[in-house]
């Protein structure tokens, strides 16, 4: 039998989707129960689980049956080609993923951490004082600094800000709906039109493209160093490889981190009690930011395309169709997070996160940049509590909006900040 779900044409559950995606989302829960099929606009039917244990299921076909790379590819093969580890399957996943998780993995990552409290004390320094701003954009701001210097190790000034404005100009072009969910053969067709939103993307991915082969070329002939990008020249891949991977980790680490941050900060802000025990508590500071990834995470599924049906409970899912967890919904989960709702990080002082808890996906595919995105989240929150006092504009909790494929703050996180005082700092 298979799942049930809304019966409405696949382009009005699609508009509904995009126009309110938790709601969308919610709904269906609701009326259909812990797993049920949608059908978006030019894609296989998709279905949804919202518990861990049936996420579980689902993660378990990266063993045999459910291929991750090809279910991503459609949505990012644009922006990070055909060589990452994110739309990669088999044996050529795995050789990729092998050769990236050693620069990635926790103590290697841990030595970034004055490298980052370095690259977010100096944007700080830049942030307005007495008047509203909005987070996000300055997250961005430091997350693509650490990517650019940490990761792909360019120092020279002059390639840093052509860099960072080609890159913003990218991140932003892929964002565009008609870019992220359009379906491939409307994109080949937007590509053939100059002012379509694909055809400007596809420009600012040529001019991205041409500085990082050339850097790559200059590193080639001029090794070492402790970046990334270093670590990756000493492998066995190719030119076009490590740029496929250079901007999988841009994408991974720089956009979904910047949002986590600014959802990190929405919610501390509306709970003085949690924001008053920080920044100097350790631990409590890793749990408020796993809490932060919870309550709000920033990506809102991982999907798997099946290649065999898939009994799940009750239901058989077809092959050829997608299935994955609406990750807010897990994470909304009373039975495994009682009073969901609530943001309270002493749910993760005790002990390693729950099963349930998956905000950078799991199974195989669990992030390979999942250490480097906690260590920036935790340094970076501490060096802007220990150096400003943010205020909201309005103690109203911001609504989830689609971008892209992350789900980010409606108002973008807006805060007004203020010098803190010498006595707080020391």
């Amino acid at each position: 039998m298979i799942p049930p779900g809304p019966r409405l044409p696949a382009p009005v559950q699609t508009a509904w989707f995009l126009n309110d995606p938790i709601g969308f989302l919610t709904r269906c829960h609701r009326r259909y129960g812990p797993v049920f099929t949608v059908r978006f606009l030019g894609f296989p039917p998709e279905v949804y689980v919202t518990t861990g244990e049936l996420a579980d299921q689902v993660y378990r076909t990266d063993q045999g049956g459910g291929k991750a790379g090809e279910a991503r590819r459609d949505f990012l093969e644009p922006l990070v080609g055909v060589h990452s580890v994110l739309t990669l399957d088999g044996d050529a996943w795995w050789q990729h993923r092998k050769l990236l998780n050693p620069p990635l993995r926790a103590r290697q990552v841990a030595g970034y951490h004055d490298e980052i409290t370095r690259i977010a004390a100096a944007r700080i320094a830049t942030w307005p004082l007495g008047r509203p701003f909005t987070l996000r954009e300055r997250m961005q701001e430091i997350t693509l600094d650490v990517i650019l210097q940490l990761v792909f190790g360019i120092r020279d000034a002059g390639r840093l800000d052509r860099l960072r404005v080609l890159l913003q100009r990218l991140m932003e072009a892929s964002g565009t709906m008609s870019v992220a969910m359009a379906p491939p053969k409307l994109r080949d067709r937007m590509a053939r039109v100059p002012v379509t939103p694909y055809a400007r993307f596809l420009r600012m991915r040529a001019a991205v493209d041409a500085i990082l082969f050339d850097e790559i070329a200059r590193r080639r002939a001029e090794p070492g160093g402790t970046d990334v990008l270093a670590r990756l020249l000493e492998t066995e891949m190719g030119d076009q490889e490590i740029r496929d991977e250079l901007i999988t980790m841009l994408l991974a680490g720089h956009e979904t981190t910047a949002t986590g941050l600014s959802w990190a900060f929405e919610r501390l802000l509306r709970t003085p009690d949690v924001l008053d025990r920080l920044p100097d508590d350790e631990p409590y500071l890793d749990a408020v930011v796993k809490e932060a990834l919870r309550l709000r995470p920033v990506v809102y599924e991982a999907p798997r395309l099946l290649d065999a049906p898939l009994r799940l409970g009750a239901y058989e899912v077809p092959a050829g169709w997608y299935a994955g967890p609406s990750i807010p919904l897990v994470h909304h989960d009373p039975v495994a997070f009682p009073a969901p709702e609530e943001f309270r990080p002493e749910r993760f002082l005790d002990g390693g996160p729950h099963r349930s808890w998956m905000p950078f996906g799991g199974g195989r595919r669990f992030c390979v940049g999942a250490q480097l995105a906690l260590l920036e989240m935790r340094v970076i929150i501490r060096e802007v509590l220990r150096r400003l006092e943010l205020s909201v504009t309005d103690q109203a909790p911001e609504a989830r909006r689609l971008t892209g494929v992350t789900l980010s703050p409606a108002k973008r996180a807006r805060v007004i900040a203020r010098a803190r005082t010498l006595a707080r700092t020391t």
